[in-house]
């Protein structure tokens, strides 16, 4: 599971993912948030995509080739959110002491790890 330098680079743009008030929200640079649009646009092109193929009756290997490089696609942008969220909100939380976030994390892990 690695990320290439670039989404290092923007994950550390990151300046405060969570809210410490009850409204929590992600606050993603600019570079971060055009990055995850670009590849998420991208995605939403690929599933358009696929629907065509499934339409013009594409050979299914062809089609499960294509929705295993769009799964791949969304696992990225997934590592890339939870490696900022690592970063910054949960650590944060430890930091403060709420060690409750260590339950959060492991639901998402969960989530994550059922695909």
């Amino acid at each position: 599971m690695s990320i290439n330098s670039e989404s290092l680079d923007n994950i550390v743009e990151i300046e405060q993912c969570c809210s410490s008030d009850d409204e929590r929200k992600s606050h993603h640079s600019d570079k971060v948030k055009n990055n995850l649009v670009t590849r998420l646009n991208r995605i939403e092109g690929q599933i358009r995509g696929i629907k065509g193929l499934i339409e013009k009756d594409t050979y299914c290997d062809d089609v499960i080739t294509q929705i295993s490089a769009t799964q791949s696609a969304l696992n990225s942008v997934a590592r890339i959110l939870l490696e900022g969220h690592m970063k910054t909100c949960v650590l944060e939380k430890i930091q403060e002491g709420n060690t409750e976030i260590l339950d959060e994390v492991m639901v998402t892990f969960q989530k994550l790890m059922k695909k």
